[in-house]
């Protein structure tokens, strides 16, 4: 697959890999105690900088990653999401992490759709799954626009496995079922 002309394009949002030019962007995400209190908390530049180079590198070891998210209306990036499987992780994942000064737009069910669109496309997945943290509303109201439902308690890798986080998702067959009426 020829990772460098990979891009997904929805009405409102370019997805594409993470580039350098994001670490700005991608920072001053990590660095939001609001924006990252259930994806691990906030990181310091330098880890950020390591969490944006590992994204990067999933790509080239798995095929996949998080898309860095652009809003097409201005090029600013505003978000991560994508298909995610580091070591250990519960199943065939569809995450989402949008920065706060753009919450509320629906851009997160919208990426994700095309997220799950190309999961199921090209990477032939049967499922995907989404975790979350018990007490994360807003997390559970994207899963729930995007079609999928509550499927079990599950732990996460170290070194966040101490944390019971809720996996919801749904079946290829449930998506392509579903997915004419999302956005």
């Amino acid at each position: 697959m020829d990772l460098s002309n990979l891009q997904l394009e929805t009405p409102r949002l370019l997805l594409r890999l993470p580039r350098r030019e994001d670490y700005e962007a991608w920072a001053a995400f990590g660095a939001d105690e609001e924006a990252t209190r259930f994806i691990g908390g906030t990181q310091a530049r330098s880890p950020a900088w390591r969490s944006l180079a590992a994204t990067l590198g999933s790509w080239h070891l798995q095929g996949f990653g998080m898309f860095s998210v652009i809003e097409k209306a201005t090029g600013r990036w505003v978000g991560r999401i994508g298909p995610w499987q580091p070591e250990g992780w519960p199943g065939t994942e569809v995450g989402w992490s949008i920065a706060r000064e753009a919450w509320g737009r629906g851009y997160a069910p919208e990426a994700a759709a095309a997220s799950i669109d190309w999961a199921f496309e090209h990477l032939g997945w049967d499922e995907v799954i989404h975790t979350i943290d018990p007490v994360n509303a807003n997390s559970k109201t994207v899963a729930a626009k995007i079609g999928s439902t509550y499927l079990r308690m599950d732990r996460l890798p170290e070194p966040h496995h101490e944390k019971p986080v809720e996996v919801w998702g749904q079946a290829r067959a449930q998506w392509q079922a579903r997915r004419s009426a999302l956005p």
